[in-house]
């Protein structure tokens, strides 16, 4: 610190070296915290080999990951303002939309299609607010993100034709339409949660908010539980589904949720989206090396173009 600044009780201004050591543990966080969220889908694969259902399953995951959303709510509600009536509204609400509804459906379509396309079909969620932003506030895309989002649905049609015409790995080519067609429903399901979530995030913070509505969606999933299966079916899921689910919540679940905070606190909102495009890869990369799915020409050219569209779309549609 120069005598000057010091003298007068200026703090100095950072210096190159930690803004790049800030950029650089920010890009880290976001690659990592990308590629934790893509393990969500290898595990649940790998459960639904132990013959578990999907409700089962969900209820497992957010029954380990409740406890430690409600201590992120409470962490990020320290000292601030009880929530209103319409507060509460508002979070049930998201929280239904964003993460018990988008995971029960995303959860369901993974019992019929691959990791990999399911990793497509959820990053088409930025072509779903515009969409919505359109429909409800008549804002009118721009020809980049136009662009983007024929590229990328071209690149998912290409990998979902591919699985009609080769039956969905086995399971029929109807079977993988329907599978598809749910998650496609979880992506609309968590673009609305997007679209509405704004206002909440300006008025409880962004951490806050999370913490609340997936604390609501852990207790939505394990209330479906308890109202459609008996308490003997948790009882009698195998031991790896367990151990599994554990994973889930804490590793691919809310460790990513941290980390994405954290990044974008470092780098932005907008660099945190560019650096979470390794998220397809790492599913693609994980299904072939842990679930043995095939890597095939036409998933290359589909990830390809998913990727390139919502590259031009995230950045030139600013």
């Amino acid at each position: 610190m120069n005598k000057t600044a010091a003298s007068a009780g200026i703090s100095p201004a950072p210096s190159r070296d930690a803004a790049r050591k800030g950029i650089a543990t920010g890009l880290v966080l976001a690659t990592l915290g990308a590629i934790a969220f893509s393990g969500k889908a290898i595990i649940v694969k790998l459960a639904y080999r132990y013959g578990v259902d999907a409700v089962t399953l969900i209820m497992l995951r957010m029954l380990f990951a409740l406890p430690l959303f409600a201590l992120m709510a409470w962490w990020a509600g320290r000292g601030k303002p009880a929530l209103t009536g319409r507060d509460w509204i508002g979070v049930i609400g998201l929280g239904f939309s964003g993460y018990y509804l988008a995971s029960f459906l995303d959860f369901a379509g993974l019992a019929y299609i691959s990791a990999s396309f399911e990793r497509l079909i959820l990053y088409l969620n930025p072509t779903l607010v515009l969409f919505f932003g359109w429909l409800l506030y008549r804002r009118h895309p721009t020809r980049p993100q136009v662009l983007g989002m024929v590229v990328s649905y071209a690149g998912v049609l290409l990998v979902f034709g591919h699985e009609l015409w080769t039956g969905g790995g086995g399971k029929g080519g109807g079977a993988a339409a329907w599978g598809a067609f749910l998650v496609f429903l979880s992506a609309v399901s968590y673009a609305g949660y997007l679209v509405y979530s704004g206002e909440f995030v300006k008025r409880l913070g962004s951490l806050r908010l999370v913490g609340l509505a997936t604390t609501v969606a852990c207790v939505l999933c394990i209330l479906q539980f308890v109202l459609t299966r008996p308490m003997s079916v948790a009882m009698a899921v195998a031991p790896e589904v367990i151990w599994l689910s554990v994973l889930n919540a804490t590793l691919c679940t809310a460790v990513p949720v941290l980390m994405v905070m954290m990044a974008i606190e470092r780098i932005g909102p907008a660099m945190a989206a560019q650096t979470g495009m390794i998220g397809p890869l790492s599913t693609i990369l994980m299904g072939v090396v842990i679930l043995g799915e095939p890597f095939t020409p036409w998933i290359a050219a589909g990830t390809v173009l998913v990727i390139a569209g919502i590259f031009v779309f995230t950045r030139k549609g600013r």
